[in-house]
């Protein structure tokens, strides 16, 4: 089963679907070899930004297996998983148990101003240079005001391509920074992965942005 839609560019097209493929063929391996990271940095992050009072309603925007999904289940909140992969998606529904959306990144259909927060771990790299200010701006605009963009990503010096059959995007801070900036979302803050060690030893840069009231 595929996602309702696909790019309508055929580079990017080929991009996604290749990429997909990757994870679709790996699915059980990749749930068995990251179930057990530990995220939750992450994800205080951002509840840390969103109204106490709750429950606060989360898209988990490359949700995988569901494992995060299922976090922030237990802690409370309304979370909504969205991914790509026909696999992961019913992964994510079976552990999760709650509703996942099966969309392709590049070619999203989400409800205006519908959540409180978007988490997006390890996902957004995915989405090619040209097509980030689109899937910014559709994450802006899916977010209530005030609503709240978590982003982790592999940081490097903002090269994109393919490594092996997955395609990335590997932004240094201000590259990331203006495209974030310039999809209308203000800065909160930023952070680099995992915590206590030399930079050179963190591969992970973590953002949090607000659109704006």
């Amino acid at each position: 089963m595929a996602p309702t839609d696909r790019p309508e560019d055929p580079e990017l097209a080929e991009i996604s679907q290749t990429t997909l493929s990757h994870y679709e063929e790996g699915a059980r391996g990749f749930w068995l070899g990251t179930r057990d990271h530990d995220v939750s940095q992450n994800i205080e992050a951002l509840l840390s930004e969103l109204p106490e009072d709750g429950p606060q309603r989360i898209l988990d925007f490359g949700c995988g297996p569901g494992r995060d999904l299922v976090a922030f289940r237990e802690r409370g909140h309304a979370p909504v998983g969205l991914d790509g992969s026909a696999a992961f998606v019913a992964m994510a529904r079976e552990h999760a148990g709650v509703e996942v959306l099966h969309q392709d990144f590049l070619a999203l259909d989400l409800p205006d101003e519908a959540f409180d927060g978007v988490f997006a771990n390890a996902s957004l790299f995915h989405v090619p240079r040209r097509a980030l200010p689109r899937v910014l701006g559709e994450l802006r605009a899916c977010l209530r005001p005030g609503g709240v963009l978590f982003a982790s990503n592999p940081r490097g010096d903002n090269r994109e391509g393919w490594n092996g059959r997955r395609y990335g995007a590997y932004h240094d801070f201000e590259q990331w920074k203006t495209f974030v900036l310039d999809a209308g979302f203000e800065e909160i803050r930023h952070y680099y992965r995992p915590p206590g060690l030399p930079r050179e030893e963190q591969p992970w840069l973590a953002s949090l942005w607000r659109r704006p009231e």
